[in-house]
């Protein structure tokens, strides 16, 4: 079984271009998890699963481009796998037409875990919310951990995340969204402290990003040090590895592809040589 929850779009979702966002997309996925925490949880555990959750990996593929209108867009959201202590979660945005022939926006897989913020610390499954989870179950291939990597430092690869009070959730934690927004600032602060462009007729489109939470993001007036790097271009795409540190200590990391797009053909384009030149540093 999978929950479908239909989430409205706003005006301030699109960017530049006219589609959505791609940090806004991983809004939408948390409107649908939460909706369906709440529609399948146990009464008992329902605000346990629904607020005391905190996400450990986040896997996105954008598929094609979703622009602004009045009816919501559809979300289905099921499990892939239950474990003791976390569970992980898949979905498709998408919409249908009158014959019900599917155009899919994004496909996503996030593993969660339970969480206890009175003590900072995560907690197993209950019986009853393996129980309710499982009736949503679809077995998938299980979430891998990505290899370590090393920080690379690049002319403009540094990016100081200033927090906004607005970013956190009531615990005092920076919400799994804002990540994504921090991410994206990096990445573009690179490129024009590089003064890479794609040039007239090209734009750079996110592919994939994934992204691992490693520790909580908190509110203070010092700013985290985000560092971003170009790890490999291909012949039309771009791949970014970006972290977040306190110090020597991580707290996030990501994994971004970019596509070069032709702007009249909408198809995928070779990467400048100009641009490529962001691999050597």
């Amino acid at each position: 079984m999978r929950h479908l929850y239909k989430c409205p779009l706003r005006w301030a979702d699109l960017d530049l271009l006219g589609h959505v966002n791609n940090v806004t997309y991983v809004d939408y996925l948390q409107e649908a998890r939460v909706d369906m925490f709440r529609t399948h949880a146990p009464d008992s555990r329902a605000d346990d699963l629904a607020e005391g959750v905190v996400v450990v990996r986040h896997e996105v593929t954008y598929v094609s481009s979703l622009t602004f209108g009045f009816e919501p867009v559809a979300i289905e959201c099921w499990v892939t796998e239950v474990r003791a202590a976390s569970f992980t979660m898949a979905y498709e945005i998408f919409a249908e037409d009158e014959d019900g022939e599917r155009t899919v926006y994004l496909r996503a897989r996030t593993v969660l875990t339970p969480y206890v913020f009175a003590t900072e610390r995560p907690r197993r499954l209950h019986d009853e919310e393996k129980t309710s989870l499982s009736r949503l179950l679809e077995p998938d291939e299980p979430v891998r951990s990505p290899p370590a990597v090393e920080v690379v430092d690049v002319p403009g690869g540094r990016y100081p995340v200033q927090v906004r009070f607005s970013d956190v959730d009531v615990y005092g934690h920076v919400n799994n969204v804002k990540y994504f927004e921090y991410f994206q600032e990096a990445r573009i602060q690179l490129m024009v402290a590089q003064g890479r462009e794609l040039g007239d007729g090209y734009h750079l489109v996110v592919a994939q990003t994934d992204v691992d939470y490693k520790r909580p993001i908190l509110f203070r007036p010092e700013p985290y040090d985000c560092r971003t790097w170009v790890s490999r271009v291909g012949s039309t795409s771009v791949v970014f590895e970006s972290v977040v540190l306190d110090g020597d200590q991580l707290l996030a990391r990501a994994r971004v592809v970019g596509v070069c797009l032709d702007n009249e053909t909408g198809r995928p384009a070779p990467v400048p040589d100009a641009f490529r030149e962001l691999a050597a540093g």
